[in-house]
């Protein structure tokens, strides 16, 4: 077989590109391989190497083509632009979903390159919010298995279905248990949606090669009663497994995984009920190269806004007071991090650091005098103060300056909530997280009409801009894929081992560092997602630089450019020419 490598200052890129996927291998002629050469009928099949009408004249006799296409002949470009025309026309988002999921199982270099030219049309599409309804009616709209399914059935085996998959050379895997997807709850094994969104993120974004990405779902069960009298529901129709058979499966799953793929191989942990992600996280982080995108990435995607959003508020982090709606994976994993930031900026311990920032939850306030009853991952930002029931009450009482929330709720950063955080503060700062759309805290237009325009507003999924007083307001994204495509592009182009709290930091920073003064002239606290790859070629070098100051970096010697040697690892969506 023959293989491409590609080098960058003299140094080869992280594994061997044997499909001639890279950036690098751009120019190079490539053999279409699958178990002998592809050719043919068996070529048109083969997503990863099928042009469609873009194979030329030549390559049509060459590999016996002539006659199974039609005789036009296409530039990717124009099939780019036909593909638009046919996505545009759909005016349902499921329909645009499912479109775009048939074109990646037919041609992958089209769906990536479509993804790439096209990213804020076309990232609501294929991620959230319209992915979460895709979860939901999953066993509806289910074509073609993608992805790898690891059942309560295959214990004992999973060494074994691990070795089914095709592709032997894993650098990254998104697995979920499908017990909590978005906002919307358990939905089993129809969280699949998830880990192949997220994948195809990795490699629009990130530039990791498709080969090189395995989405998982592991189906214990599940307790959401309409899935289990759903006739078309297709996981296992029962309640979930939990305690001992639980933590035993996923066990033999990281054994496996480690054992089959190595020890690099990031393991990505996905919408995973609370309970279960932080002690999945807590567990493995020593062991494994995890990564829990719900408490890690988000924290690092809102510390960055929040460092952005200081160039328009003023002042360092440790000057402002935050107050978060929701205390589960997102609200304590973001809390954590900021508190881990000022530390760090202010030499102050981190529990100071933490009597900056409070959270709310279904019982009010999180205060020392609940500290009995609370989980343990909120204990730590249980303080001195007499209990407050509701939302309204805490943020008069504590007057923070920056409002954040994470409680999977909508419309609860109500009127009044949003006029009292205008009333002392001259540009609050507030951020509805929850997805999808529909479970947004609050909407663009609410923040800048109940502020008076004074709000400086983003949210987790996307909203259009908004007119107010005749001047145009630009709401940012806080979205996870500014951060997670980059964050794991930087782990494996470096040979990372483990994953260190300060490679968040440096994400956030290097994020950050990236929002012009034109995007805060819109009030943007977040740069435009058109730039997404250079951007995440930045977050890369950042996050491999602090892995090699923190001696985590395996791949050695080190890249003179970071930043060059990171473009050079993407994958490129470009046709290649066939021999």
């Amino acid at each position: 077989m023959e293989r491409a490598f590609n080098h960058v200052n003299g140094e080869s890129v992280n594994s061997v590109d044997v499909y001639g996927e890279d950036k690098a291998s751009e120019e190079q002629t490539l053999t279409p391989w699958s178990a002998s050469i592809a050719s043919g009928y068996t070529l048109l099949r083969d997503p990863r190497y099928n042009k469609g009408l873009a194979f030329t004249e030549k390559e049509r006799d060459a590999h016996y083509l002539t006659g199974l296409l039609p005789p036009a002949g296409f530039t990717q470009d124009l099939q780019e632009k036909r593909m638009m025309a046919i996505l545009r026309d759909y005016k349902v988002p499921l329909q645009r979903y499912m479109a775009m999921m048939d074109l990646q199982e037919r041609n992958e270099k089209l769906f990536y390159k479509l993804l790439i030219d096209n990213v804020e049309e076309m990232l609501p599409v294929v991620y959230t919010p319209t992915v979460g309804e895709a979860c939901q009616k999953y066993g509806s709209i289910f074509r073609r298995p993608q992805g790898l399914y690891i059942s309560l059935k295959e214990k004992g085996r999973i060494l074994e279905v691990l070795k089914n998959w095709p592709e032997k050379s894993i650098q990254v895997i998104v697995v979920t248990d499908g017990e909590r997807i978005l906002g919307l709850g358990d939905l089993g094994c129809q969280g699949m949606g998830i880990p192949v969104g997220k994948l195809s993120l990795y490699t629009a974004l990130g530039g990791v090669r498709p080969s090189a990405c395995l989405p998982i779902t592991i189906d214990v069960g599940t307790n959401n009663k309409k899935l289990l009298e759903d006739e078309f529901y297709i996981g296992l129709k029962h309640k979930r497994a939990t305690g001992q058979e639980y933590a035993e499966l996923l066990e033999e799953f990281m054994v496996a995984v480690k054992q089959v793929y190595g020890e690099k191989v990031l393991i990505q942990f996905e919408d995973f009920a609370n309970h279960n992600a932080f002690e999945l996280l807590a567990k493995y982080r020593t062991s494994h190269l995890v990564f829990n995108d719900d408490i890690q990435g988000t924290a690092s995607v809102v510390l960055s806004g929040l460092l952005a959003a200081l160039k328009l508020v003023g002042g360092n982090l440790a000057d402002h007071t935050f107050l978060f709606l929701g205390a589960g994976e997102a609200g304590t994993g973001i809390a954590e991090l900021i508190a881990l930031q000022m530390s760090k900026k202010t030499n102050a311990t981190i529990e100071e650091a933490r009597k900056k920032i409070w959270l709310v939850d279904s019982k009010g306030l999180i205060v020392s005098s609940r500290k009995e009853s609370l989980q343990h991952f909120k204990k730590p930002w249980a303080h001195e103060h007499e209990p407050v029931k509701d939302l309204l009450d805490a943020v008069k009482a504590i007057k923070p300056t920056v409002l954040i929330g994470t409680s999977g709720v909508g419309k609860t950063f109500t009127k009044e909530v949003v006029q009292a955080m205008a009333s002392f503060n001259e540009k609050p700062l507030i951020l509805a997280l929850s997805n999808p759309t529909s479970q947004a805290e609050c909407t663009a237009e609410e923040a800048y009409t109940w502020s008076e325009g004074r709000a400086i507003y983003a949210s987790g999924s996307p909203f259009d801009p908004v007119e107010f007083n005749g001047k145009l307001f630009m709401p940012g994204q806080a979205n996870n894929a500014y951060i997670f495509p980059g964050f794991g592009l930087g782990l494996i182009m470096s040979g990372t081992i483990r994953i260190h709290d300060d490679l968040l930091l440096a994400a956030s920073e290097a994020l950050a560092a990236q929002v012009s003064e034109e995007n805060f002239a819109k009030g943007l606290i977040y740069p435009p997602f058109t730039n997404i790859r250079k951007i995440s070629a930045h977050i890369a070098a950042e996050v491999a630089a602090k892995a090699y100051e923190l001696g985590l970096a395996s791949r050695l010697p080190r890249p003179k450019d970071l930043v060059k040697y990171a473009e050079s690892c993407m994958y490129s969506p470009v046709y290649g020419s066939y021999r």
